[in-house]
């Protein structure tokens, strides 16, 4: 998935916000809240030839599933909240991403107040 196909799918999706933080990294947002992040992030800023890499949350389960393949790694600085970056050569197809994202988009609004949800028409 190229930056601009993932930013098209994000912008798709209820009430979303974008801004570019972090060294030029595309940051996702609903309700202010990050929900997935297309970025160059490496051990080093000159470790990410292959890049772009898609950083997303995801529920425990799929955390646990998905970096066990080849491809998924722990996203770094995220990994602890089960996020996970999904590099170049994954086994995940486009629409598996588009998936995951937008699973990631409903655990992050899911997690917002009643009334922002109300707000942002995502009830």
């Amino acid at each position: 998935m190229t930056r601009a196909d993932f930013d098209a799918y994000c912008a798709s999706l209820k009430a979303t916000t974008h801004v570019i933080q972090w060294g030029n990294a595309s940051v996702w947002k609903v309700g202010g809240k990050i929900f997935a992040i297309c970025s160059n992030w490496g051990s080093t800023a000159e470790a990410a030839p292959e890049g772009p890499y898609i950083n997303f949350k995801c529920s425990d389960l799929s955390d646990q599933i998905l970096t066990e393949q080849a491809g998924i790694v722990p996203a770094p600085y995220l990994a602890r909240a089960k996020w996970v970056q999904v590099r170049r050569g994954s086994s995940l197809s486009n629409h598996d991403i588009k998936t995951y994202i937008r699973t990631a988009h409903e655990i992050i609004a899911g997690k917002l107040t009643k009334k922002l949800r109300q707000e942002l028409g995502l009830q």
